[in-house]
């Protein structure tokens, strides 16, 4: 029996718990992201093997600023887009932990961005087509993973990239949740060849929070500031995986006590609590201890002379 954010389980003397192990390694589940990997529509397979059209993701709004002109006739538009992994046989440009065969570029110029949530555009479609509609969900954390590449065009150290979770306020504002800046050098980025996986952590999820029960919104910005203008990132495999509320599993009754397996978020703060009675409002279950699961699974025991029926429940912190 489970109920929002907690795992809760009963003991009786007469009969004891035990259930179903499970398999523990899948705990965090995968959350699908429309064209993750940027592999439509598909590039130019001949020089220069990138175009700026894409599908699924929408692109920053001009900035009132810019003016091609100043970027060697470049229209905003021409500053992100999709490229093609140029084949293995060439080894200076052969990009060897692509997910698929394309990626995207973005232009180190302040504001070149792109984003996905809910109602996000993509090309020149005059409607949301509301693909991607994952949600904040109260008691889960999440975790955003992205291949990235600097130093693309000469670009120099300090040039800095945004990646960030945020969600939509009610005057459609983009309100950010949690983010990471990638920020260029040549220790970070020692080729040009390989992606370097970043991660943006959100976490668990509490019922007070603004962006609980919201839809989920991605963002790619550069963040470089005009006195490093100059240069390229490449970006791949956007990936993001949902971990849930605590879990108990894997119950044992002995005459010595009870034992189960506590199974939540690596690193997570949980607090254990008892009750011998389900209708007791939470306030007043006992508190057995908090714990940090280092892990994310944990063998947790409680010894007791009690053996009347018993109710556990595991609460993140």
């Amino acid at each position: 029996m489970f109920c929002q954010r907690h795992s809760i389980f009963q003991r009786r003397a007469w009969l004891g718990c035990l259930l179903t192990p499970l398999a523990l390694a899948v705990y965090a589940s995968p959350v699908a992201i429309p064209n993750a990997s940027f592999e439509t529509p598909l590039a130019p397979r001949v020089s220069p093997y990138a175009f700026p059209d894409m599908e699924c993701w929408q692109k920053t709004p001009q900035p009132f600023w810019y003016n091609p002109s100043d970027f060697q006739g470049s229209p905003w538009e021409y500053l992100l887009g999709t490229f093609y992994n140029a084949h293995v046989s060439d080894p200076d440009t052969y990009i060897d932990n692509a997910d698929g065969q394309q990626g995207t570029f973005l232009f180190a110029v302040p504001g070149v961005g792109l984003f996905q949530d809910y109602n996000s555009l993509s090309g020149a479609n005059p409607t949301p087509s509301h693909a991607f509609n994952a949600t904040f969900e109260v008691g889960s954390a999440y975790d955003l993973s992205v291949g990235v590449i600097g130093g693309g065009g000469g670009m120099k150290p300090g040039v800095t990239l945004l990646l960030g979770l945020y969600y939509q306020d009610a005057a459609s504002n983009l309100v950010s949740v949690a983010a990471t800046t990638v920020t260029h050098s040549p220790v970070t980025f020692p080729t040009n060849t390989h992606f370097v996986d970043f991660q943006v952590h959100v976490p668990m999820v509490q019922a007070g929070d603004p962006w609980a029960g919201q839809n989920i919104g991605i963002q790619l910005i550069s963040t470089v500031g005009f006195d490093l203008i100059g240069g390229y990132w490449d970006v791949d495999n956007v990936r993001m995986v949902k971990t849930p509320a605590p879990t108990l599993l894997n119950s044992v009754f002995t005459t010595n006590g009870f034992t189960f397996t506590v199974n939540s978020e690596p690193g997570q703060a949980v607090e254990m609590f008892t009750t011998t009675n389900l209708l007791t409002v939470a306030s007043n279950w006992t508190s057995l201890g908090t714990f940090t699961n280092a892990t994310g699974v944990t063998n947790y025991s409680h010894g007791s002379t009690n053996w009347a029926q018993r109710f556990y429940r595991a609460q993140a912190r």
